[in-house]
């Protein structure tokens, strides 16, 4: 498995699971990229239509994906149920959602300074630091072998079947070979990848409006949360965590592989999430930080086998990584073990990009 994103470590416990051997090389530290960087909204009604099915059930697994991690990591996930509040203005038809009066929002969320009418979408949010997390140590946990600090230079054939994964400091023999480097999928070949990195800034936030330190013991005890829901108003989304801290975020930016923060990025982050729930102008910034989403294209992931035998896509799910963890770990699995897939992936093809 060439990457330990959330991808490429769920792909490797299910894979674990039923009985394969796995190896997990990461460049840098598994789960440190766009996994760790994510808001954590399972937000399947936003997905591109020939992506929904997918979308769909991913979402349906989530409370027994993460329930699985939990047994066997032994760490609390924070996986929330309590729904997004969402001002549309285009909110596909397919989307469960319920509307919300002006009268009912200011019950809902009373330091909310947005009138009604809006939507709220019954879908989930998760803590992608815990679950990646939780995935690691699942993953020692089952006898995934991860190496972390092995970045793969070549993937080496014979007789046009993958045979070799070789990094910068040793070799591994292997039979099959799955991409799930995310936005640097396409420096890897032997097949040519469309993957780009798409950049985004997020912040965070403590819900403490008065100046105590965030702890260990705010998980316990965590002070009240000036919103409950997940917020969306256009671009900007603000997202309550259990022990206290709310994420804001984020931008779309076409910057290559700049991962650098722009500070008047942030404050504009902080000033629209303060515009939607004025008490956030009060709550101290904890961090802010950027991620590189893997984009496509058509904004599609590509998953499947290429010509080369042995070798797999499972990358470009730019921003429903996270959402898409649980089916992709699924239908990628079904693959390498010569099952046919639960689902129809000739959308996503590798070969789509051939011509």
């Amino acid at each position: 498995m060439v990457g330990g994103g959330v991808i490429g470590l769920a792909t490797s416990l299910s894979l674990r699971r039923l009985g394969t051997k796995v190896l997990v090389l990461d460049k840098n530290q598994p789960g440190r990229e766009a996994s760790w960087a994510a808001g954590g909204m399972l937000a399947d009604s936003e997905c591109e239509p020939s992506l929904h099915p997918l979308a769909a059930a991913s979402a349906r697994m989530y409370p027994e994906f993460v329930q699985l991690l939990e047994d066997e990591s032994r760490l609390k996930i924070d996986l929330r149920s309590e729904g997004t509040i969402v001002f549309p203005n285009n909110v596909p038809a397919r989307c469960n959602a319920s509307v919300v009066t002006s009268e009912q929002l200011r019950e809902l969320e009373p330091e909310l300074a947005l009138a009604g009418p809006a939507l709220l979408l019954h879908e989930r949010t998760v803590d992608p630091r815990t679950l990646v997390a939780a995935m690691i140590l699942a993953a020692r946990h089952v006898g995934v072998d991860v190496a972390a600090g092995a970045e793969v230079t070549k993937i080496e054939l014979e007789h046009g079947h993958v045979v070799k994964v070789r990094t910068r400091k040793t070799t591994y023999g292997c039979g099959k070979v799955v991409n799930c480097a995310g936005a640097w999928a396409g420096q890897i070949g032997p097949v040519a990848i469309p993957t780009r990195p798409v950049k985004g800034h997020m912040l965070e936030l403590a819900a403490d409006l008065h100046g105590h330190e965030h702890s260990s013991s705010s998980a316990t005890h965590p002070p009240s949360l000036p919103v409950s829901h997940v917020i969306r108003a256009g671009e900007t989304y603000i997202i309550p965590r259990s022990d206290g801290r709310i994420v804001v975020g984020s931008t779309l930016e076409e910057m290559g592989f700049d991962k650098r923060v722009d500070p008047e990025i942030i404050r504009g982050l902080h000033d629209s999430a303060a515009r939607l729930v004025p008490k956030l102008s009060e709550c101290r910034m904890l961090e802010s930080w950027t991620g590189l989403r893997p984009g496509t294209p058509d904004r599609l992931p590509i998953l499947g086998q290429t010509d080369v035998e042995g070798y797999y896509i499972s990358t470009g799910h730019y921003r429903d990584g996270i959402l898409l963890a649980p089916i992709t770990a699924l239908v990628v699995s079904q693959l390498l073990c010569g099952a046919n897939p639960d689902f129809d992936l000739s959308p996503f093809s590798p070969g789509r990009f051939s011509t």
